[in-house]
């Protein structure tokens, strides 16, 4: 009933209003009466008429006064003003009215609790009206919010709940914690179980979705939880390290969907802060291909480390102009130069060097695309191999000090033309590093597998297709794929650099390889979804497999 009545439009909510006043007007009089009188049935002949008369007089001074156009849920201290004003205006007229009427037998002294009772009466309600609202709202509330529980009951599971308290989207109703000392306490009136019982809770609860507090854990740890709970088809958000949360304080703002990067199942690979800077800081450094994906971070890497110049070198017009609005943010005394260019155009990049006095090159330029590049044969070997010849030939001609190829697994055994070219342009620099005319430039290359939301990775594509309801397409149930972090990726590349001492190829360990179809199937679970299968057939994503592409090995 409350419901529907909140539902209401707004001018039969009005018209309510009015209903109410006419009965608590007449009644806040009769009580008056009554109570000076001491007897409920007071011998006044025609108060029927006085009765009738109030809110004929009333009504129309409530309403200029704006008491009715009032947005009751929202009602403060304001409204009493209003009321006892517009009580005040009335008992003055229905005075007139009854001495001008010729009434007799009313007591002066219960016009006077009249105000009184008047006064109360109408306030009360509209007290009473925003309190009924209020409560139907906050029911509304919780039903609407995601019931959760969290992970960890330890300083960050404690302020991620206080946090909680107040969120509109989230209701905590458990912790987990595998702390034997904390099973059946409870904090802040939330229970904590240890995650055996995961299932009986999740039944009893209703949870729609489980937050990892647990930012100094490791990836591998991690990981266990997540596989742990995937079979009960919840959400699954998390907090980042430890480093990330600002003051080492918990906001909801710091949550973040569980990434591909926690199912890894190895920690970053910590990088040597002294290797990072050392061909950076206070050297004039360029980026070839700075709006992608790679070159992106690199960029943002290589800002950390105070260069005296970083020049944006882009063919994508869009893409440099927003990395170079990012990079502008973050930016004191690094000059930063946005130049768009085509990495075979030997003299624009003969020029951009010399102008500069490039000392160290990222090149990161390339088509990286397996598909792409096997349909456009002469492009990949163009840009991949002759794009990397040029820049490295004016590198040596310009007297540049280091050149770092951001290369690929692919060149390893390659078996389609994107690996092919790029095993090419490692070559061309393993020439280039030993050739009589090289008198001061080192080339070094850095080689790495798939490169978590990258462009071109499969990450963004299977999160696109499960935002859209599928289907997740796999080209084949065996392919395996080793992946890195982009971090990971731009930290190793700026290392071997450090490194390299002429025609070097780095590798990152990158631990076991990752079968693609389970990568799917749990980023389905991720999502909170069901994988449509034969076990599952009312699931809600299918996987399909599309087929090997062409130049693509498992």
């Amino acid at each position: 009933m409350l419901k529907f009545l909140v539902n209401l439009p707004r001018r039969q909510k009005q018209f309510l209003m009015i209903l109410c006043d006419l009965v608590l007007l007449p009644g806040a009089f009769w009580m008056a009466v009554a109570l000076r009188m001491s007897s409920w049935n007071p011998p006044i002949d025609s108060i029927e008429i006085i009765l009738f008369i109030i809110p004929i007089i009333a009504v129309p001074i409530f309403i200029p006064l704006g008491l009715y156009r009032t947005v009751i849920r929202y009602a403060d201290e304001k409204i009493l003003n209003t009321v006892m004003y517009g009580i005040s205006l009335t008992v003055l007229c229905l005075a007139l009215f009854v001495v001008m009427s010729g009434f007799v037998g009313i007591p002066r002294s219960s016009f006077v609790i009249f105000w009184f009772l008047a006064s109360a009466l109408i306030v009360s309600s509209r007290l009473l009206v925003r309190r009924l609202i209020q409560g139907v709202e906050r029911r509304q509330l919780v039903e609407k919010r995601q019931r959760i529980a969290i992970y960890g009951a330890g300083k960050a599971g404690v302020q991620l709940a206080m946090a909680f308290q107040s969120s509109p989207e989230y209701q905590v109703m458990a912790f987990f914690d595998d702390k034997h000392d904390l099973k059946g306490t409870t904090i802040f009136g939330i229970r904590v179980y240890p995650p055996s019982k995961a299932e009986k809770v999740i039944r009893n609860y209703g949870l729609k979705g489980v937050i990892l507090a647990l930012p100094s854990e490791t990836r591998a740890r991690r990981r266990e939880i997540i596989e742990y709970f995937e079979p009960f088809g919840l959400t699954m958000k998390t907090l980042p390290g430890m480093a990330e949360l600002v003051g080492g304080k918990v906001r909801v703002e710091d949550l973040r969907e569980v990434g591909v990067e926690d199912l890894l199942g190895r920690d970053p690979v910590p990088p040597n802060e002294a290797l990072l800077g050392k061909h950076i800081t206070e050297k004039v450094v360029m980026v070839t291909g700075a709006g992608g994906s790679i070159g992106s971070e690199l960029c943002r890497q290589i800002l950390k480390r105070e260069p005296l110049k970083l020049v944006l070198y882009e063919s994508s017009e869009f893409a440099l102009s927003k990395i170079e609005q990012e990079l502008l943010q973050f930016a004191t005394s690094v000059k930063i130069i946005p130049v768009l260019g085509d990495v075979k155009d030997a003299k624009r990049i003969e020029q951009i060097f010399k102008e500069n006095h490039v000392q160290t090159v990222y090149h990161a330029a390339a088509y990286k695309h397996v598909p792409l590049v096997e349909w456009n044969i002469c492009a990949g070997v163009e840009n991949n191999v002759f794009g990397t010849l040029s820049c490295a030939q004016e590198a040596i001609s310009s007297g540049v000090e280091t050149f770092v190829l951001v290369s690929t697994d692919k060149a390893v055994r390659p078996t389609n033309v994107m690996g092919a070219s790029k095993r090419l342009a490692e070559l061309v620099l393993q020439a280039l590093a030993h050739s009589v005319e090289n008198v001061g430039t080192r080339f070094c290359m850095v080689r790495f597998g798939n490169v978590l939301g990258s462009s071109g990775s499969v990450v963004p594509l299977f999160k696109d297709q499960i935002r859209r309801g599928g289907p997740v397409t796999v080209t084949h149930p065996e392919v395996n794929r080793y992946f890195m972090t982009i971090p990971e990726a731009a930290q190793l590349v700026l290392q071997a650099g450090s490194m390299g001492k002429g025609g070097d190829v780095f590798v990152l360990d990158m631990g076991e390889p990752v079968k693609i179809l389970n990568l799917a199937k749990k980023m389905i679970q991720l999502s909170g979804l069901q994988l449509r299968d034969e076990e599952h057939p009312d699931g809600d994503i299918q996987i399909q497999f599309t087929g090997l592409r062409p130049g693509e090995k498992l």
